[in-house]
């Protein structure tokens, strides 16, 4: 068996950093290190943003560099959404973010990852597109501006807050209806 190559331990430091940043962020709400404290929220959002950051990384590093493997391809998507959803599931703990629309944003990674298991079977290897990565993007953006709650200062950064989570969910939407569209043969039945 090779050694496993640096994309690939980027990806498994992403699944690792889920834990430390998901004690900060939750004990940090349940004061668990002093009341009304801002260091977990903030030490949790630095976490967040390091591990965020390995995502862009670890596909750079792989396709220069010629790395990338199946654990990558298989993983590096897997811990994305680990992440985002572990995030999210929080911030509805928190009651930062409404449940709803992270059952829309999560329900729309259950259809594309179901839609992706469909084409590979069929041999059909789906791209990531724009709108995927613009969606990812702002769902980025928008977990970091709720961890740091910034809402709760004045109505400028609540504004500002709504107004992103509001562009992450319309393109979580668009880009599912993109992505099944684009590939809607992948659904049709092969004889």
């Amino acid at each position: 068996m090779s050694k496993m190559n640096l994309p690939n331990k980027l990806t498994l430091f992403r699944v690792i950093l889920i834990v430390p940043f998901i004690v900060l962020l939750l004990g940090g709400e349940a004061g668990w290190f002093g009341a009304g404290s801002l260091i977990p929220d903030m030490l949790a959002l630095a976490v967040f943003i390091i591990a965020s950051l390995t995502d862009l990384i670890d596909g750079k590093i792989a396709r220069k560099y010629n790395l990338v493997t199946n654990f990558g391809k298989f993983m590096d998507p897997l811990a994305d959404k680990l992440l985002v959803c572990a995030a999210l599931i929080a911030l509805v703990e928190m009651g930062r973010i409404p449940a709803w629309v992270v059952i829309v944003i999560i329900s729309r990674e259950f259809i594309i990852s179901g839609f992706r298991l469909i084409a590979s079977d069929n041999h059909v290897v789906i791209a990531a597109s724009y709108w995927g990565k613009f969606k990812t993007t702002f769902q980025m953006v928008m977990v970091c501006l709720m961890i740091a709650d910034l809402g709760t200062y004045n109505a400028w950064t609540r504004l500002l807050t709504d107004a992103v989570m509001w562009v992450a969910l319309a393109l979580t939407v668009v880009s599912l209806i993109d992505y099944l569209v684009k590939n809607r043969n992948v659904l049709k039945e092969q004889n």
